[in-house]
């Protein structure tokens, strides 16, 4: 069985072969290749914490008296408040088929715009940008772009990480035509590491720097004057306002030779491609920054042409085909445009509708908004989790809290569903059936290979059935996706002579065996734009003039800048990643990362609690200190939420500023403030049941083999010995009434100790210690879950060995499974000088490819504190 992965948007192929799952070598997004992620599928097929039955109040109901529920409140609230009273929040991980039917029941029927995705939150400035230079969303390359070109300049994008298949096509480039890389991005990430020159700019210094690059193109003779005067129009005004506001390379926080060398590679190398991704989308500027990137590859020629361009790198699986079925609040259908009368009547017509929406809806922000001001009465979520991914996230909470109608519709349980009034089982991954569309236009069919546990259905089914229940039953009569992929591809078909680039009607008739073994394919041109037409009213591209961020003065009471982002391994809010522990070795908790300087600045040692502070919210994590990181900044992975760390999530300290032209949030530029807090205790629980413990301590949730979990814990309060502290240990293990407890409690050292046990087996243990090195190290919590039930020593229990193992560091490649110390080890000894002899002697680095930018960090640091050694003795 062939299908595709459900991450990143690379859109990789895989293989499954009963349990194995594998990379999909005829795919040609990644021919076989995967990352970790994708390598780890087959782990995140465990149902034990599924939905599996619909439930109304907390109570289980069936099927049918879930979607009359649906259909009869809504009906309800249209009636009373107009159909703006309601909206649908979706996700870039639903298939093209279930966007599809939503977007039709809410705008086509229901008759408001008021269906936004999570998408919202990854690539809308790229389709803002999109249309407001080429007149449609339209990615101009492809893949094999990347292997073609000379010189490829990632910005805002971590590649080596989010999208490490493709990355690793980048280093195939280099090493067989000596394609340079170049990365901008404030931080030295992984990929910046692997780069031939890091250009770590200042937060939102993007625009400034392709101001400069447009101005040097014009200065240096390399503009396409034949190009720029036949297809493109607003030249001069661009340029004329980039030379106004062109800032210099201080402004920009970089070095004026670094700067050079940027410009003149650029300037120099035809063949250029520039890909970027969430640093450039996720700003208040995201936009414009598309914009002044495309603008100088529309100023030189390079664009529709093998090896030139500029890439949008996808965040999601099938946020392309949301854009496509035009499943964002501001799109209307099938790339056709609200402000166009042709283009509604044709819709109207297709559909058969007399209520299609007039007007854009609200996007992401102003819709959950709109929910807090009770305008919007009900909401039907679906495949993503808002209460926690969205800025502003305790403000999201209170919004659906106070709405008097939540739906959600997921695989497992999450914050969003606990704040539902209604939940619905969704049918995920492996058992869903339908296509997503990658970031190079590929359409892949995603084939479902099990069934889907208890009662749950895909999404499709559930806006199909609630049509039928409001009374649409002829517009929704769907028995099957390839039912609703032949209406889809018959769509962009409809009154399409040639004006919209978005077009499958060729697949508008295939049979349901033909669906079945559908092969993957890119839709258009694998390159468009080549012969210079564009799907503007005029056909010529356009310039979009922009300005450089107006970088303000500092706040001294939020000094620091706040940046959030991915990690290697993890996905969104870990629903399904955070469970495997495979996945949790490369980065076992939370942190907040600053520079050395700030470090020193603020006394502050590696693994202190810090409380980071914003307008928004705080949260209190480790401190990590990191040469990656600039002054004055700091950085956090975005997944945490409250389901893995006690202090709350992430996305609660960043704001609603976004977007003013696509709506995205800013998620990389939130002012904020540090402190370090006192630790009067350290901890750790391990339990066999999955809980959320929470108070004036920090806790970090580990998943272990087995079903269980740890929590790694540290108290910023100290806490008072004798019953209080028992009783308060027991509800933190999540004891019953009738649960054993066995205890010991030292108030002279400040440690106490509590086993939990049922039934003559170990269910929890807690230990406290007023330093780490008391507690009981990994292998021996272990050891005491493993005893089985009819040798459990409670005195064991009790005296589990402070000996903690030994500190290998973090597993650094996870494939392989080798650790920090394994690699610097082998460096030192065996004299290793490159990644490559890294990979012989290891491993490390030769399947995904994705910690090559770590081994490179290694490898740098071995060899400087080598020279330094040798310095000294000299």
């Amino acid at each position: 069985m062939k299908t595709t992965c459900p991450y990143c948007g690379v859109g990789c192929g895989v293989a499954v072969n009963g349990g194995s799952i594998t990379g999909d070598m005829s795919h040609p997004a990644n021919q076989g290749r995967l990352c970790i992620k994708g390598s780890t599928l087959a782990a995140t097929l465990d149902d034990s914490n599924r939905l599996l039955v619909p439930a109304v109040g907390g109570k289980q109901v069936t099927w049918d008296e879930a979607l009359n529920e649906i259909a009869s409140k809504f009906i309800a609230i249209i009636a009373e408040h107009g159909p703006d009273a309601v909206a649908f929040y979706g996700s870039g991980q639903f298939l093209t088929e279930d966007y599809y039917v939503a977007n039709k029941l809410m705008k086509g029927f229901i008759g408001s715009a008021n269906i936004d995705t999570n998408s919202r939150l990854c690539m809308a400035s790229t389709v803002a940008g999109h249309i407001r230079a080429f007149g449609e969303d339209i990615v101009p390359g492809c893949y094999d772009d990347i292997d073609a070109a000379d010189l490829l300049v990632f910005v805002g994008s971590n590649t080596a990480w989010c999208h490490p298949v493709l990355f690793e096509r980048a280093l195939a480039a280099r090493a067989a035509r000596g394609t340079k890389i170049i990365v901008v991005d404030p931080r030295r990430t992984a990929t910046a590491a692997l780069a031939d020159l890091h250009l770590p700019v200042r937060p939102d210094a993007d625009v400034g720097l392709f101001l400069r690059l447009l101005t040097a193109l014009d200065e240096r003779g390399h503009i396409d004057a034949t190009f720029v005067a036949s297809y493109t129009q607003g030249f001069s005004g661009t340029l004329q306002a980039a030379r106004a506001t062109a800032p210099t390379a201080a402004t920009l926080g970089i070095s004026e030779s670094d700067l050079e060398v940027f410009l003149d590679l650029f300037c120099n190398t035809p063949r250029s491609v520039t890909l970027f991704s969430q640093g450039v989308n996720q700003s208040t500027s995201g936009t414009d920054k598309v914009n002044a990137i495309i603008n100088v590859h529309l100023a030189s020629g390079r664009i529709g042409k093998p090896g030139t361009g500029p890439f949008s790198l996808t965040g999601q699986p099938n946020a392309m085909g949301g854009r496509e079925v035009g499943g964002l609040a501001n799109q209307l259908a099938s790339h056709l445009r609200f402000d166009d009368p042709t283009d509604r009547a044709a819709l109207e017509s297709f559909w058969s509708t007399n209520t299609l929406a007039r007007k854009p809806g609200l996007k992401a922000v102003e819709l959950f908004d709109a929910v807090l001001a009770g305008r919007i009465k009900a909401i039907w979520i679906a495949a993503t989790n808002p209460a926690e991914s969205l800025p502003s996230s305790t403000r999201v909470r209170a919004a659906l809290e106070a709405c008097p109608l939540v739906v959600v519709a997921d695989c497992w349980p999450t914050e969003t569903t606990r704040l539902a009034n209604v939940v619905l089982p969704a049918a995920g991954w492996s058992e869903k059936d339908g296509t997503v569309t990658n970031s190079e236009r590929c359409i892949s069919r995603q084939r479902a290979f099990r069934s889907p546990p208890g009662e749950a259905k895909p999404d499709w089914w559930m806006f199909a059935q609630v049509a039928k229940r409001m009374g649409f039953a002829a517009q929704f009569g769907y028995t099957k996706p390839a039912d609703i992929f032949r209406e889809h591809a018959r769509l962009s078909g409809h009154g399409n002579n040639g004006t919209r680039l978005f077009n499958i009607a060729q697949y508008q008739n295939l049979s349901d065996a033909e669906y079945e073994a559908l092969q993957p394919f890119i839709w258009g041109v694998p390159r468009f734009f080549a012969a210079g037409k564009f799907p503007t009213p005029t056909g010529l591209a356009n310039f979009v003039a922009v300005t450089a961020f107006a970088f303000k003065k500092n706040d001294i009471s939020f000094p620091f800048i706040l940046n959030t982002g991915r990690l290697r391994d993890q996905w969104h809010t870990m629903t399904r990643t955070g469970f495997v522990p495979t996945l949790m070795e490369s980065s076992v908790e939370p942190n907040f990362s600053v520079s050395q300087a700030d470090a020193s600045k603020y006394t502050l040692d590696a693994g202190d609690l810090v409380r980071v502070t914003t307008r928004h919210g705080s949260a209190v994590l480790p401190v990590a200190i990191s040469d990656a990181q600039r002054e004055g900044e700091i950085f956090a992975a975005m997944h945490w939420t409250q389901t893995h760390n006690a202090t709350g999530n992430i996305n609660q300290l960043v704001g609603p500023a976004r977007d003013p032209h696509s709506g995205q949030p800013a998620s990389k530029f939130e002012h904020a403030a540090i402190e370090r807090l006192p630790v009067f205790w350290h901890g750790i629980l391990q339990t066999r049941k999955l809980s959320r413990p929470s108070g004036q301590f920090y806790a970090s949730r580990v998943p272990l083999a087995g079903g269980m979990h740890r929590f790694t814990m540290a108290g910023w309060k100290p806490l008072a010995f004798g019953d209080e502290l028992s009783d308060w240990a027991a509800r933190l293990c999540g004891a019953d009434a009738d649960a054993e407890r066995v205890e010991l409690l030292d108030a002279g050292r400040g440690t106490y100790r509590l086993g939990i046990l049922q039934n003559n087996r170990l269910l929890a243990c807690f230990f406290m210690a007023p330093r780490k090195q008391l507690l009981p190290g990994n292998q021996g919590l272990a050891a005491l879950f493993g005893v089985p039930h009819w040798q459990v020593n409670r005195i064991g229990i009790l005296m589990a060995s402070a000996k903690p193992m030994v500190d290998s560091g973090p597993i650094v490649c996870v494939c392989h499974r080798v650790s920090e110390a394994a690699i610097r080890t082998a460096i030192r000894e065996r004299h290793l000088d490159d990644i490559a002899g890294i990979g012989s002697a290891l491993k490390a680095g030769t399947n995904c490819g994705s910690c090559k930018g770590e081994l490179a960090e290694i490898l740098h640091s071995e060899i400087a504190q080598s020279v330094t050694s040798q310095e000294l003795v000299t």
